[in-house]
C-alpha cells in the first residue's frame, strides 16, 4: 500500500490541537480528514471507514464520546487499527479504551514524533499481514484452534472469533508454539507495540472473554505467574 493513499480520520473537538496533529500527518504523506464530534464522524464513517481512525476521549459535550464511537467502529470492523489520543491519562480510561478494542493509547504529553512513531508502526502491522506468506504458514491449526494470517482471521470451534490486530498477533504468538510460555516483551514484538504489564493483561482478558462467547470452557490460555503467558491444547 502507498503511504501517500493511506486515509486517517482524526476525531478531536479542539480545532488548533486537531489542525497541529494533522498538518503533522499530512507532512510525511498521510491523508487526514477532521472530525470535531462523534455524529459527523459517523456519518463520514458510514459511508466509507478510513484505514486508521485517532480519537480523542471527551468530544465536545460527550465526556466519553470518543468510547462510544470506539465500540461503533468495532462494530462496524474489528481490524480497522484505532488509536486514542487524549489528555485523559488516568490509568482506568486507559483499561477502558483498551476493552473497547482500541490498538494504542496515547497522552497528548508525548511528542509529536511519538505519535507518528506509533501511527507508523501500527501501519506496519498492517502491511505486515499482507505479506505473501507460504502455504503452510498461512494457516494455523491447534486442536479447536485455527488462524488464517493472510486473512486475519481466527476461528474456534469453526466459529469466527472476532479480534482486533492486537489480539490477533498476540494469540497468532501463543498458539504457534504451543506450550512455551511468551513473556510481556515477546508479546509486545509480535504485535508490534508497545504495552506495559497492565496493558497486556487487559488484552489476555479481553482475548479470553471472546473465546468464551464461543466456548464457555474455553481455557488455552494459561498464566505462568510472573513470566507470561502459554498457548495448551487439551
Amino acid at each position: 500500500m502507498i503511504k501517500q493513499q493511506l486515509h486517517i480520520a482524526l476525531v478531536e473537538d479542539e480545532v488548533n490541537i486537531a489542525e497541529n496533529y494533522r498538518d503533522a500527518l499530512q507532512r510525511i504523506g498521510y491523508r487526514v480528514s477532521i472530525f470535531h464530534n462523534r455524529l459527523d464522524a459517523l456519518t463520514a464513517f458510514a459511508l466509507v471507514l478510513p484505514d486508521m481512525a485517532i480519537i480523542d476521549v471527551g468530544l465536545q459535550d460527550e465526556y466519553e464520546g470518543g468510547f462510544e464511537l470506539c465500540r461503533t467502529l468495532r462494530q462496524l470492523s474489528e481490524t480497522l487499527p484505532i488509536i486514542f489520543l487524549t489528555a485523559r491519562n488516568s490509568e482506568l480510561d486507559e483499561i477502558s479504551a483498551l476493552r473497547l478494542g482500541a490498538d494504542d493509547y496515547l497522552t497528548k504529553d508525548v511528542s509529536i514524533h511519538q505519535v507518528l512513531a506509533r501511527v507508523a508502526a501500527l501501519f506496519r502491522r498492517i502491511q505486515a499481514l499482507k505479506k505473501p506468506l507460504s502455504s503452510d504458514e498461512q494457516v494455523l491449526n491447534r486442536g479447536s484452534l485455527r488462524i488464517n494470517v493472510e486473512r486475519i482471521e481466527t476461528y474456534w470451534q469453526d466459529q469466527t472469533v472476532m479480534l482486533t490486530l492486537t489480539e490477533f498477533w498476540i494469540v497468532h504468538t501463543l498458539a504457534k508454539y504451543p506450550g512455551q510460555v511468551k513473556n510481556r516483551d515477546q508479546l509486545m514484538d509480535a504485535a508490534h507495540v508497545v504495552l506495559d504489564n497492565n496493558t497486556i493483561t487487559t488484552h489476555i482478558k479481553r482475548i479470553r472473554k471472546k473465546f468464551s462467547y464461543i466456548d464457555a470452557e474455553f481455557n488455552a490460555i494459561k498464566t505462568a505467574y510472573g513470566m507470561g503467558y502459554r498457548w495448551v491444547i487439551e
